[in-house]
């Protein structure tokens, strides 16, 4: 029997991926080029096993005879879009204590949900930067194996920290004797711990060089050393992993650049020093800098703690201030929303802050697309509608370099040319 099983399910392999080797042609009322900023009338593109292999105007580019045709009348085709800051194992609705209440392996369900749910906002990679239990490689091998839907996860497992610091456990008493599986103090645990989160599947790194909003600290104090930072850089860097820093404060944001990591997470009250420091060095920046509304209009009705809010309170505004500053510095930036700060799904309300707080409509989308592919070392692979990527395809209605707000609203979702969402 388990032969058969196993001989019936080749078959349907076999017939998958005969279907998915097939060619399908997207058309469009125009595409935006991202990386121009320039619009094509009546674009196709046509993808074949998920990539895509031409890209032009109608008329000029001829699909194959077989091809499946979707067509998009009226519509705006652009790249799937990246969010490289989410936590697709939280949820804002249980904030402080309140997630205490439920088993550890109800947060790798309610993952799978928000996976979905983030993939049918238009957002088909996302990094993921901390959770629990390796949720985050559970959701991203349910999602390759076919038996869930989601974006192209980047998974970073646990997030690194020193003991008591943001990353630790700092919610309960002594007597619970609770520490992150990711603690680590000094250089060698430090570079230890790279290889063993890489042994779980880990593909990025994440650390938390200071403390943090949603913890028993002070939101701008550096908790790891220069040394520390150095030995997990080096470490993940030799094994051609990036490092994400978590780092509100200007101390724990210059240490971060100074000892190589690739992107910075907050950067909340960087200052002067540490912006020049990230143009000279090439470090990104990923602010999150639209979640503060969420938290403060719905915080304490899902049971923050009123220490918690007010740590927002007093960073939302420089934080969003800082951006402004390093955009106009001309900090490399990156799209990074923090989504399970606020509901997943929502990753695009970000655009309009962005823009509100000096990006163009054309840098905030960019920060979405090839920033964040090249961010990833995927710039062959995502963020661009281009021969070779992945058929990642989105479209909106209306015109995104005018009111970038038509974003929030995604009618078609496309993901290695498979519709998951729209026609």
């Amino acid at each position: 029997m388990r032969r058969l099983a196993l001989a019936a399910g080749l078959a349907l392999s076999l017939v998958a991926g005969a279907a998915s080797a097939a060619s399908v042609a997207v058309t469009a009322e125009r595409m935006l080029d991202v990386r121009s900023g320039k619009y094509i009338d009546h674009p196709v593109v046509v993808i074949t096993d998920g990539r895509i292999t031409a890209v032009g105007r109608q008329g000029e580019v001829t699909a194959p005879a077989d091809a499946e045709r979707i067509d998009l009348p009226g519509l705006t085709l652009m790249p799937g879009l990246i969010d490289m800051h989410v936590h697709l194992d939280s949820s804002p609705l249980y904030g402080g204590y309140t997630g205490l209440a439920f088993t550890d392996n109800f947060w790798t369900v309610v993952a799978a949900r928000n996976a979905e749910t983030t993939l049918l906002a238009g957002f088909t990679t996302v990094r993921n930067v901390g959770s629990d239990r390796y949720n985050d490689v559970a959701v991203e091998q349910a999602i390759d194996e076919g038996i869930i839907i989601g974006p192209r996860i980047v998974p970073a497992t646990y997030a690194i920290g020193a003991t008591g610091g943001h990353c630790d456990s700092t919610y309960l008493p002594p007597s619970a004797d609770s520490t992150s599986p990711a603690v680590a103090d000094g250089p060698d645990e430090a570079r230890k711990m790279v290889r063993k989160l890489k042994k779980y599947g880990a593909k990025v790194i994440k650390i938390c060089a200071t403390g943090g909003v949603f913890s028993n600290d002070a939101v701008g104090v550096q908790q790891m050393t220069l040394e520390e930072i150095q030995a997990v850089t080096s470490e993940a860097h030799m094994a051609e992993m990036k490092v994400a820093a978590h780092a509100h404060g200007p101390d724990g944001i210059r240490a971060a650049i100074a000892g190589g990591v690739d992107t910075i997470e907050h950067a909340s009250l960087v200052d002067d020093e540490g912006i020049r420091m990230a143009v000279k060095a090439g470090t990104y920046f990923g602010m999150d800098i639209y979640n503060t509304d969420y938290t403060q209009a719905e915080g304490a009705k899902n049971g923050v703690r009123e220490s918690e809010l007010k740590k927002d309170r007093d960073i939302g505004e420089l934080q969003r201030q800082n951006f402004c500053k390093s955009i106009k510095a001309g900090v490399k930036q990156i799209y990074s929303t923090d989504a399970g700060i606020y509901p997943h799904g929502d990753n695009a309300r970000q655009f309009a802050v962005m823009v509100r707080y000096c990006a163009t409509p054309l840098q905030a989308i960019q920060t979405a697309t090839i920033n964040s592919a090249e961010a990833l070392g995927q710039g062959k692979d995502v963020g661009e509608i281009k021969v070779g990527a992945w058929g990642d395809l989105i479209a909106v209605r209306g015109d995104p370099l005018a009111d970038v707000t038509v974003l929030q609203t995604v009618p078609f979702v496309m993901k290695g040319g498979e519709v998951v969402k729209g026609p």
